[in-house]
């Protein structure tokens, strides 16, 4: 992000995804602190949609900067990844859950 032009629309934008990047880890922390399954699957749900909400400002930043769009590409496909893993998880949880 230090290479990015200093515009408004790189500042707000990336404002935006430093909050909702950091509340895949932070909701992921309350996961596995959670009192039931039902609560894990929940924050799970919370951290797949901030991982959705990372990708979105990564992908406006990335429409307006053609000069950097192969080291935001990188991180579209990363955050892409932990939604993957993310809805595996949740998959998994909820299976369990239904098997109880």
């Amino acid at each position: 992000m230090k290479k990015l032009p200093k515009t408004i629309q790189i500042l707000e934008d990336g404002k935006q995804l430093i909050r909702s990047s950091g509340s895949v880890g932070a909701n992921y922390i309350e996961a596995n602190e959670s009192l039931s399954k039902k609560d894990f699957c929940y924050r799970i749900k919370i951290c797949r949609k901030e991982a959705k909400e990372s990708a979105y400002w990564l992908n406006l930043i990335n429409e307006c900067n053609p000069d950097f769009q192969n080291d935001i590409s990188i991180l579209i496909q990363e955050a892409d990844e932990i939604k993957k893993i993310l809805s595996s998880i949740l998959e998994k949880s909820q299976q369990n859950l239904q098997n109880l």
